[in-house]
């Protein structure tokens, strides 16, 4: 076997999660090697049609949101999500959502308004996960190596070899780096290899999903087309995704519970029956993307100097858009704590803080996602076979189940409580205070700055988002510019824990933030409030950089 190749970090799967934490690792100096076994530029899947605000605001601070807010849909496509007895029937109901021309200047919808310089994109996989592609190929710090098959690795004390075998031509590999994350899926190579285990319901709704190209159907939707368009028919219900706003489509077939196997189910008949049309109508099937909707979470996210990301971590029903961002969000919560070891201002015991934090949030997401998907399940075994009659009595029941459908998936449409209000209740790099983090549900968000919780977004005076003026590092939020800090900013400079101190005394201070100062950490998450500096800020520091004991950080 050759030489082993040297990265701080080695990166198993080359998808948007992979990626994401790779490029997040290159912003922080951290150098990682990506390994992927699928040849490059061959993924070509439709799974995933939404980024999510925070992950947006993921790609504005690596510096190519708009890049991505570019691509997709047409500038005026609308990116409502109707309710409709077949594609080319009636409308039910409609949520609006701006389309991207409007996205930043229609505010009075629900999902118009998000507090974040960056809201939702509505985009499909195929349009964006490529600038991810290439940003990672020309970024210095980043080695991408497709057609590499992992096959195991093995710890030391002080790094990880990974083993592989290079698909093209045999050649057997070894890469050589301080740590190892898995980002490959949810057949994860990584995950079974440190002993984690899916836990949960395997199955909740089985999907039988064509990709197709048929270049008649937007002109047979009757009114303003839409993003998404939920079909309900009367014994069968659907789901049709506008990929490019033009000619090619996604169709989801949600199977009854009694139907068998993806290929027992007549795909085409289906197909026709819930777009409303005959057998005249020509399409092409570009892919078929058959999925299960699970519910299933690792029971751990780590071993030793390995980590798991990702679908590799959890598999859920991917409602309000939350697969592969919730992996996203994984990759940003390790990413600056791996770059805090590397880089060596921190202990290796910060690391402990990811499954401390993830893991709880994980489950609690997974549950939220589970109960929308059985709440949707329910209402889609539900719809009348007079559905699309005429007559008002057909009208009334088309009216109610277009209210309870409005009810229902407008939750998930304009998810704030999902994007901005989970926090991290039992951190060992947090300094917890008395007051609890506000509730939240997947629409419902409360602004709050109890230690944990997400930095609250606001504007400044002169405009700028107050996330562009934070550090790369922890930032000191300094509402009253007489507070003395120095004693927090000497310790952080012995400790070598990057600081940047925004003096924020000439703004108006938002409501959520009622104490003179906070500590926001690298992530975004509030890492300590006060009006004034604890009586041992070394103790803080410690903490902050994962080197405090239980003991005296209970103690903070």
């Amino acid at each position: 076997m050759p030489l082993p190749h040297e990265a701080p970090v080695i990166i198993v799967g080359a998808g948007p999660v992979g990626l994401c934490l790779a490029l997040d690792l290159a912003w922080r100096g951290v150098p990682s090697v990506v390994l992927e076994r699928s040849p490059a530029g061959a993924n070509e899947t439709v799974r995933c049609n939404h980024v999510s605000s925070r992950t947006m605001e993921t790609f504005r601070r690596l510096g190519f949101a708009s890049q991505v807010r570019a691509v997709g849909l047409p500038d005026d496509y609308p990116n409502d999500v109707a309710v409709r007895t077949r594609a080319t029937g009636r409308v039910l109901t409609r949520i609006p959502i701006p389309c991207r021309r409007d996205r930043f200047t229609v505010t009075d919808v629900p999902d118009g308004w998000w507090p974040t310089p960056e809201p939702p994109h509505r985009v499909n996989q195929i349009f964006f996960e490529p600038i991810l592609l290439e940003r990672a190929v020309v970024n210095p710090l980043i080695t991408l190596r497709n057609d590499v098959e992992v096959s195991g690795f093995r710890e030391s004390d002080d790094g990880v070899i990974c083993e592989a075998t290079c698909l093209r031509t045999g050649e057997r590999l070894a890469y050589n780096g301080q740590y190892l994350v898995g980002c490959d899926g949810g057949g994860s190579t990584v995950r079974k290899a440190i002993g984690a285990v899916l836990e949960g319901d395997a199955v909740i709704q089985r999907v039988q999903s064509t990709y197709f190209r048929a270049p008649d159907l937007l002109g047979r939707i009757s009114g303003d087309p839409a993003w998404m368009s939920y079909l309900y028919i009367g014994g069968r219900a659907g789901n049709l995704v506008a990929i490019d706003g033009k000619e090619t489509w996604l169709l989801h077939n949600y199977l009854l519970p009694e139907e068998g196997g993806f290929e027992d189910v007549d795909r085409d008949y289906w197909l026709r029956a819930l777009l409303g049309v005959d057998g005249s109508f020509e399409y092409d099937i570009i892919r078929q993307e058959d999925w299960i909707g699970r519910r299933l979470v690792a029971n751990r996210l780590r071993s030793g100097r390995t980590f798991i990301c990702g679908d590799a971590a959890h598999l859920w029903v991917p409602y309000a858009g939350y697969g592969m961002n919730a992996g996203i969000a994984d990759a940003m919560n390790l990413s600056w704590l791996l770059a805090a070891t590397v880089n060596g201002w921190a202990s290796p015991a910060i690391l402990d803080a990811y499954e401390a934090e993830r893991h709880p949030i994980t489950e609690q997401v997974s549950r939220y996602a589970m109960s929308h998907a059985q709440k949707a399940i329910a209402e889609r075994l539900g719809i009348p076979a007079e559905i699309d009659d005429d007559g008002p009595e057909a009208d009334a029941v088309r009216h109610r189940i277009g209210e309870e459908a409005y009810a229902l998936h407008v939750q998930q449409f304009a998810c704030a409580g999902l994007n901005f209000g989970y926090f991290y209740p039992h951190s060992p790099i947090i300094a917890y205070d008395a007051e609890q983090a506000p509730a939240y549900t997947m629409y419902d968000y409360t602004p709050s700055t109890v230690p944990g919780c997400r930095t609250p977004h606001f504007r400044l005076a002169d405009g700028a988002s107050l996330y562009d003026r934070m550090g790369p590092g922890y930032t000191l939020l300094v509402f009253q510019s007489e507070t003395r800090i120095a004693p927090l900013v000497g310790a952080a400079l012995q400790a070598g824990m990057p600081l940047t101190v925004l003096d924020l005394s000439g703004e108006q201070r938002p409501e959520a933030y009622r104490h003179d100062l906070l500590l926001s950490r690298p992530d975004g998450h509030v890492a300590w409030r006060g009006d004034t500096l604890p009586d041992d800020v070394s103790s803080l520091v410690a903490r902050l950089c994962g080197h405090a004991q239980p003991a005296l950080a209970d103690a903070i």
